[in-house]
């Protein structure tokens, strides 16, 4: 068996997450789900290697952007490139603005509120991927669901933007690979070379008719 068919992660039913409300991309009514989510009696830990192919759940994931705006006001992301050996296989080589991880049940060994599990989950993923180096401060974006690829079919992503002072924020991983903060129009420019989560959150966010 392998690690990632030993896994346990922290899942939701399919049906739950649309009995609040189905959207495709992104929504920033954080109010609506996450909420609902954490606190239903219906939330599990799963074998990982099994959840990747079972759309009747989705996997709970922390999305974290790093967004600095420099002296000129001109913003900047930090993105990244996935190497060979990191994380979901089916993203490997695709660029990257998010940062975070799975919540498994390594996460709910102190605690077993889903609200505290999945914050200590998402602060293991982000100090076992990046040294954040700088203050920052957090809000809770929205959430992503792209039922368009098999990835998404299986994922429910939270997004959270860091607002650093700095732009001190490096890899840990050595499978993080040409990382750095760069400008938001560049991105923009560039979003086909991104993944998909990345290519929603950044339109929506970012993009003309986004804030």
């Amino acid at each position: 068996m392998t690690a990632v068919a030993e896994e346990r992660v922290l899942v939701v039913p399919t049906a739950r997450f649309r009995s609040l409300g189905h959207f495709q991309g992104f929504s920033a009514d954080v109010d609506s789900y996450l909420p609902a989510l954490l606190e239903g009696d219906d939330l599990s830990y799963r074998p990982r290697g099994a959840m990747e192919d079972d759309p009747s759940f989705k996997q709970l994931i922390p999305y974290v952007l790093f967004r600095w705006t420099d002296d000129a006001g001109v913003v900047h992301l930090f993105q990244y490139t996935r190497g060979g050996g990191q994380g979901e296989a089916r993203l490997r080589a695709k660029r990257s603005v998010g940062v975070g991880g799975h919540i498994s049940t390594v996460d709910a060994e102190s605690s077993d509120n889903h609200h505290d599990v999945y914050r200590e989950g998402m602060q293991r993923e982000l100090t076992e991927e990046v040294e954040i180096a700088t203050e920052y401060a957090e809000q809770l974006a929205g959430l992503i669901n792209d039922d368009e690829t098999p990835v998404g079919m299986v994922h429910l992503g939270m997004v959270h933007i860091f607002d650093v002072e700095s732009p001190a924020v490096r890899p840990r991983e050595e499978d993080i690979i040409d990382a750095g903060f760069r400008p938001v129009s560049e991105i923009l420019a560039d979003l086909a070379g991104f993944e998909t989560w990345s290519q929603i959150v950044v339109k929506a966010l970012f993009g003309e008719q986004g804030a």
